[in-house]
């Protein structure tokens, strides 16, 4: 792992909140992969998604290079309609603030911070 890319792994260790989503071109659509006030925690290179009443709405695991423009990140989701899935996507990671958007399966990594088909966009804020 390139020194870029380990500083960005270590700085988005810990608890985020989501605070918009973009899909398919929609702001904030409803999607079951969220909910008001959830909690995303990356502890090494897992992820997960949990309600404030505890039900783990999403988890799985993650790879990211800080060497490309943009930065990228492949997702793989452990459970839910993507399980096993490699998921490409950008991010952007500045201080507190983390966006990434991702593509579905065998779609080409999205270069632009702005959703199309098959492509959702979630920004979050880091929790104190």
């Amino acid at each position: 792992m390139t020194p870029a890319s380990n500083a960005d792994f270590q700085a988005l260790q810990g608890a985020w909140e989501q605070t918009a989503l973009e899909d398919n071109g929609a702001l904030n659509p409803t999607d079951e992969h969220s909910a008001p006030g959830a909690i995303t925690t990356i502890s090494g290179d897992q992820f997960q998604v949990v309600t404030v009443d505890g039900e783990v709405l999403l988890a799985g695991s993650f790879t990211l290079d800080a060497s490309t423009a943009p930065k990228s990140i492949t997702w793989v989701d452990s459970i839910g309609e993507d399980a096993g899935k490699q998921l490409p996507a950008s991010y952007r990671l500045e201080g507190d603030h983390f966006v990434f958007i991702a593509a579905d399966e065998g779609m080409p990594r999205p270069t632009r911070f702005s959703t199309g088909p098959g492509q959702t966009m979630r920004t979050f804020v880091r929790k104190p």
